[in-house]
């Protein structure tokens, strides 16, 4: 069995190459009195995809980077084919054949492909220069290997999500990782490039690589895991084979039994009072990223916008919102324009908005939750009087969201920046549904968020309708469209493909997402069922699945 030398690894000195075994024992971290991980035990086999599975917040991060050397653990130990060990850094970690890419990527958007994957891994020639051209041999070598097509000469900001997290699974690989640890790998990706992504998965376990898998999405931990561990609020509470219903799993793991499917009555819909005509986006390359768009929305009443991400959705919500500079067109609500508006002025006009990035546009990550909960109230009355805040009712106003809201926070003046992304996207949620609203636009609204919090952001959804309010949602994940909408508007490069009832097949809106008009689509899905009769299902014993 070859061997690698591992210098710098304390504190040993080889290790064999493919037959990595993990084991964590009694692993806690605490901050303050804060218990993120308590007694956690866990074991990853060679050749093993092992599922992490809990809510957000449930110390997953936590203990992954506690295994990383990014954290000392408060207690226990952490050892590598029965060898305790001990990682004052990542660097330690990766030198003893660990790698880990973190849900939010750690590249430099100006730096090539090859650059980001030398940095910190720099070979050089003679003379001290770097040799770059070895890095782009290895990056090629390792990208034909497993089928990623990444251009080493490739700037990172050109590339889509999907290809950069490639990318970061090339750093780990160029490092000889034989232990990778995926940290919400498809939180930020569309379908298609999940399913990319598991089948890399799938080779690199082929070729004897270990997979630490850390997700709350239970379609993908089912279809992709050999075991599960379940961790809850710290706590490992148990373990489950993948043939375990996404019922069970989702019990297990938020502490309460689920309902993965949304229950809504029919929309009691009022006057039209959300109007959008010919709208019209212009990017800076010229191109119309959205083109000459029309639709209108009913009170008490969801429309969603489906489509694979990248077709337009983000500039729409942009021009309604008066981000977007060169728009043309007409967006009215309640019969007053709101092209031309400042954000403020808009929001002001009764609009409440959850953006897609909800780090970058929709909160301050060094502010904290009652800061946060107040971002375009600040100036208002009861929050400020005068040139002056009220830190007392700003304060009652955030410990009264949490609780309704259910946010898991250590306090309210805690930095909203050190929060769970789901806990993050209910003080989003808090501060936009915490007003009288006459527009509700959520975008991606359940991006990134585990079943729970996902049940919870729908229900809310609903609420609105149900309380008379215009509802617009923009989603890429198909199920949550078709359950959240009572009609569904689809976008295909910036146009408007058709609007359709809720119940339009998935398969007719596959084709529209893919730019077949509505009424092409389902004449071919009715002539493809009538040439293909479905065969008899047999008896499968999987009470309880969903696509979640």
């Amino acid at each position: 069995m070859p061997c690698r030398n591992n210098a710098g690894a304390d504190p040993y000195t080889y290790r064999l190459v493919g037959v990595l075994k993990l084991e964590l024992r009694g692993i806690t971290k605490r901050f303050g009195s804060l218990v993120a991980n308590d007694h956690i035990d866990l074991v990853v086999e060679p050749g093993q995809v092992h599922c992490l599975l809990g809510e957000n917040g449930a110390g997953k991060s936590t203990l992954m980077n506690v295994l990383y050397g990014l954290y000392d653990p408060t207690e226990g130990e952490i050892l590598i084919d029965g060898k305790p060990v001990v990682f004052k850094d990542p660097g330690q970690a990766m030198a003893a054949g660990i790698g880990m890419v973190h849900q939010h990527f750690m590249l430099i958007p100006v730096f090539t492909v090859a650059e980001n994957v030398a940095l910190g891994n720099e070979t050089t020639r003679t003379a001290g220069f770097l040799d770059v051209e070895a890095t782009r041999r290895r990056i090629r070598q390792i990208s034909d290997q497993y089928g990623f097509d990444v251009d080493p000469d490739a700037l990172v900001e050109d590339l889509p999500v999907g290809v950069q997290q490639r990318v970061e699974i090339i750093k780990a690989l160029v490092r000889d990782a034989e232990i990778l640890i995926l940290d919400e790998p498809t939180a930020v990706l569309t379908p298609q490039e999940t399913d990319e992504l598991l089948d890399i998965i799938r080779q690199l376990k082929r070729d004897g690589k270990s997979i630490v898998f850390i997700s709350h999405k239970l379609r993908e931990v089912k279809e992709i895991s050999d075991t599960i561990t379940v961790i809850r609020r710290g706590k490992v509470v148990g373990q489950a084979e993948p043939t375990a219903s996404t019922t069970e799993l989702a019990s297990a793991m938020v502490g309460r039994a689920v309902k993965l499917t949304l229950e809504k009555g029919e929309p009691r819909t009022g006057d039209v009072t959300f109007k959008v005509r010919n709208l019209t986006v212009v990017n800076a390359n010229g191109q119309r990223v959205v083109d000459g768009l029309s639709f209108d929305i009913a009170k008490g009443e969801v429309l969603a916008i489906a489509g694979v991400q990248g077709n337009g959705q983000t500039e729409l919500t942009e021009a309604i919102l008066g981000v977007q500079p060169h728009v043309t067109g007409s967006v009215t609500l309640d019969g007053e324009e709101l092209l031309g508006r400042s954000v403020k002025q808009v929001l002001g006009a009764g609009v409440g908005f959850v953006p897609e990035d909800r780090t970058v546009h929709g909160l301050v990550g060094t502010f904290s939750v009652s800061e946060n909960m107040i971002l375009d109230l600040y100036d208002k009355a009861p929050f400020a009087s005068g040139l002056g805040m009220k830190p007392s009712v700003i304060s009652e106003n955030a410990a009264k969201k949490v609780e309704e809201f259910d946010v898991r926070t250590p306090s309210v003046t805690a930095a909203v920046g050190t929060l769970s992304g789901g806990n993050q996207q209910k003080v989003v949620l808090a501060r936009e549904l915490s007003r009288p609203l006459r527009l509700f636009i959520a975008s991606q609204p359940t991006r990134g968020l585990d079943v729970g919090s996902i049940e919870f952001v729908h229900k809310r959804v609903i609420a609105e309708r149900d309380n008379g309010t215009p509802v617009m949602i923009v989603s890429t994940e198909l199920d949550e469209v078709v359950q959240l909408a009572d009609r569904i508007a689809v976008l295909y490069r910036g146009r408007l493909v058709g609007i359709v009832p809720a119940s339009t097949s998935r398969d007719v809106l596959g084709l529209m997402m893919a730019g077949v008009p509505a009424a092409e689509a389902e004449a071919s899905v009715k002539a493809h069922a009538v040439a293909n009769p479905p065969a008899v299902p047999e008896a499968s014993g999987r009470e309880g699945e969903s696509h979640v």
